[in-house]
């Protein structure tokens, strides 16, 4: 059990998967609570699409946003108001983690631009290269300067935010990672998935790049999820002085 004082991380689940995926492998907030090996005190989850209340700020050590099967173009109302409260998180300088169209969601609420992406889907598992201030950035210093992640998205972020960092890319998106801010960032590719996962949230019949590979080594996507998680943590939190 944690300690009363030590607040939860807030899961945002944005939206469910198709039904079949679901039978398989469930919602999202469990894969990242296996990925995490969350115990039932380290998190709280929250699904502004059945209209669920978005945390306060006080209430939680940070959040992570979930993928998606629904479009950020869409403009469905629950994305806009959770695009209000990233806003308003970011002004708090809550810890913030966006994955897939989480990644997405956050860009477009800080001033960025989302739509299809013209160079088609990604999916599979495929390598992503580093840029130079990622060696510089606390999160991702450790990181090697390429490493292969898991990915399923056809839209994409086509222009980061004013002010925002670029610190990684592939061949096919040039926002692989976004850093808005000291405390938050965001990831187009998938942490939480593993080769199970990336198997049950592929269409029927889809013909997937990297020849359903497995990552070889250590899965450094998961090394960075591990470690936001870690930065949210009262005692990380104390030696940084924050």
């Amino acid at each position: 059990m944690n300690p009363a004082s030590v607040l939860p991380l807030a899961i945002i689940q944005l939206e469910v998967p198709p039904a079949d995926v679901v039978a398989q492998i469930g919602e999202q907030p469990r894969w990242f609570i296996d990925a995490l090996d969350l115990q039932p005190d380290d998190y709280l989850i929250v699904r502004p699409h059945l209209g669920e209340a978005l945390p306060d700020f006080d209430q939680i050590s940070g959040a992570i946003l979930s993928g998606s099967w629904a479009m950020v173009t869409d403009h469905a109302d629950w994305s806009e108001r959770s695009a209000a409260w990233v806003r308003a998180a970011i002004d708090y300088r809550l810890p913030l983690l966006g994955v897939c169209y989480g990644h997405q969601l956050m860009a477009y609420a800080l001033g960025g631009t989302v739509a299809d992406n013209p160079q088609g889907w990604e999916r599979g598992l495929l390598p992503i290269r580093c840029t130079e201030q990622a060696q510089r950035d606390p999160l991702l210093q450790k990181l090697p300067a390429g490493f292969s992640v898991w990915l399923s998205h056809r839209q994409s972020v086509v222009t980061a935010p004013p002010h925002a960092q670029v610190l990684a890319t592939s061949e096919l998106d040039g926002c692989q990672i976004l850093r808005y801010s000291p405390q938050a960032l965001s990831v187009q590719f998938h942490p939480e998935f593993s080769r199970r996962i990336m198997d049950a949230c592929l269409p029927s019949g889809t013909v997937e790049e990297g020849g359903g590979c497995r990552i070889e080594g250590k899965d450094w996507a998961r090394a960075l999820l591990v470690s936001f998680w870690q930065q949210t943590r009262p005692a990380f939190r104390q030696v940084q002085g924050a």
